[in-house]
């Protein structure tokens, strides 16, 4: 192995159907191994699965990324919040955000603008989590930079998904060193396949980011960051129908800047350089080019020995 840091990654952990059980056993082990946290994504049980973390471990950080606003009214939230906060003797930290249009319909929500509806959620959330005992620390789901500006004004941190690594200085500019000197959380969420066949993990990852790139604010996005021919070729593809031109315009340089995927060494590495990028929690995201969930993770800590 190539990087001899002692700086361990947090791991994204969802309850799939019918293996709950063995994810207690996965929580257990994440621990045992020494990795930093576990971060539970938004599909799934999101708030469940934390209470069964607080039950089962003593010194992971760990928390939602993300619990869906619109899913729960904010009194309920504050209160399922408070009480994992509680039991878990500050360990808890509550992830919010406004997740993606697509859901939003498939569900029928009637959503409005996200800057405002998450201020207003937070807000809300504030006068029945003081009564049930006081909230956790609330990190918002970011992408562009009025989301990071808002998480620093109303917010313990910031957590990204399917972040540009090349993106991060500029992000991160807007949080005060001062407020990162506090423990202001800074996360992303990184998708991670180990394989040592490169083309077969990248194939992966693509197929993980497919959805991604279908979404408007992740491409806004990602031409911020310097990728506006890939997106632009995305969006022709899709007008076209052309699925397989999508995957065609996602580019390896593009590919390598918001994912890790390769050989052991190559995705500790670039775990490493996720740290140095001033990321203080990648939460890495397991997948197999061989494998379900359990395969992955198996694979992550092989990597982690």
């Amino acid at each position: 192995m190539t990087s001899a840091s002692d700086r361990m990654p947090a791991i994204s952990l969802a309850a799939v159907g019918g293996r709950r059980l063995q994810t207690i056993g996965l929580i257990k082990e994440i621990e045992a191994r020494g990795f930093s946290g576990i971060f539970c994504p938004s599909f799934g049980d999101a708030m469940g699965l934390c209470l069964s973390i607080a039950h089962h471990t003593s010194r992971l950080e760990f928390g939602t990324a993300i619990q869906p606003i619109y899913f729960q009214l904010p009194s309920a939230l504050a209160t399922s919040a408070a009480y994992i906060h509680e039991i878990a003797e500050g360990r808890f930290r509550l992830g919010i955000g406004v997740t993606h249009a697509p859901t939003h319909s498939r569900l029928g929500l009637n959503v409005g603008k996200p800057l405002a509806d998450t201020r207003d959620y937070v807000e809300a959330m504030q006068k029945p989590g003081e009564q049930m005992g006081g909230l956790p620390p609330i990190t918002l789901a970011t992408l562009r930079d009025k989301m990071v500006a808002l998480a620093v004004e109303i917010g313990d941190g910031a957590v990204w998904a399917n972040a540009s690594r090349s993106r991060m200085a500029h992000s991160l500019a807007a949080i005060p060193q001062e407020r990162i000197d506090d423990g202001f959380y800074i996360g992303n969420m990184i998708p991670t396949v180990i394989d040592d066949d490169v083309e077969a993990g990248a194939a992966r990852n693509r197929a993980t980011l497919k959805g991604y790139v279908a979404l408007p604010n992740y491409r806004n996005y990602w031409k911020e960051a310097g990728y506006e021919d890939e997106m632009t070729a995305v969006e022709k593809a899709m007008e076209a129908d052309d699925p397989e031109g999508i995957t065609a315009a996602m580019s390896d340089r593009w590919l390598s800047d918001c994912t890790l995927y390769g050989s052991v060494g190559q995705v500790r590495d670039g775990v490493e350089a996720w740290f140095d990028a001033g990321v203080s929690s990648p939460i890495l995201v397991p997948s197999s080019t061989s494998g379900g969930q359990m395969k992955a993770f198996e694979e992550l800590f092989a990597a982690y020995a």
